[in-house]
């Protein structure tokens, strides 16, 4: 039953090592992040669902299971010779993991729990830049389009521009399109040729007063790129606890409103 369910096709023959692992890790941690971060905004919207797990009265954070199921699957893949559809299961469990540790990739940084906060939107940036990286590495892009052929000084002369669009779009705040470019070049340059995010390093180093005050008004809370960006992440992700109280707020003028719309104790 477990060999049926994961020979599929995707590439059109059975699931091999190299892609075809990358193709169930890749849908493992996009399934786990969605489930995880649908069972976290259940247990801040409803008392009937159970949310996390209490361990002697002590949250015990997904990010914990998260890390032991990568450690537990990175570890078998390389000391047990496996087949399938034993490699199958442990590149869906290395997924699971990552799906869940990345989805408190703020946790990391700050050592804080900031899951609901304006701050907790790192963790949603982290899940989509490592899902665009994964997806086209599973569909077989080559990183700089390393497999073109050329001469070795033609090569490395491109590898060193190339390497510096998708720094430059980095250092301005544009992680996506700078690790998609890697792949994609021309979204590096769209990034690079952008304005920089008003708190990005480029931006803190090079830009003069009046250029700093551009950026902040082309990437202030209430522009039409933050707001569509915004917009997007609540979608996937659920609103801080901050856009909550405002949206509580302005649908509840002329009635009583609760504004105790903070998460759980185990989720904040």
């Amino acid at each position: 039953m477990v060999a049926a369910i994961f020979s599929v096709q995707p590439f059109g023959r059975h699931l091999a090592s190299g892609r075809g692992a990358a193709f169930i890790v890749l849908l493992a941690f996009l399934i786990s992040f969605l489930l995880i971060r649908t069972s976290a905004r259940l247990s801040r919207s409803v008392s009937w669902w159970p949310g996390g797990v209490q361990s002697g009265g002590v949250h015990v954070h997904h990010l914990v299971w998260g890390i032991c199921l990568m450690l537990l699957s990175g570890f078998l893949a390389f000391a047990a010779p496996m087949h399938a559809p034993w490699w199958h299961i442990d590149a869906a469990l290395f997924g699971v993991g990552a799906g869940f540790t990345l989805d408190e990739f703020a946790l990391w940084v700050r050592l804080e729990a900031v899951y609901w906060t304006q701050e907790g939107r790192s963790s949603v940036d982290a899940v989509v830049v490592a899902f665009a990286f994964a997806a086209l590495m599973v569909l077989g892009t080559e990183p700089f389009g390393l497999d073109d052929p050329g001469s070795i000084w033609g090569t490395v002369g491109t590898l060193v521009v190339l390497l510096g669009v998708v720094v430059a779009s980095a250092a301005k705040g544009h992680v996506l399109l700078a690790v998609t470019g890697i792949f994609i070049p021309v979204l590096a340059l769209g990034g690079a040729v952008q304005l920089a995010h008003p708190h990005s390093i480029w931006a803190r180093r090079f830009y003069s007063q009046g250029k700093l005050d551009r950026a902040r008004r082309r990437y202030a809370p209430d522009s039409r790129i933050t707001r569509l960006t915004n917009f997007l992440s609540n979608l996937l992700a659920g609103a801080p606890n901050d856009e909550r109280r405002t949206m509580k707020l302005a649908v509840g003028v002329g009635h009583p409103v609760d504004l105790d719309v903070s998460a759980p104790d185990e989720e904040k």
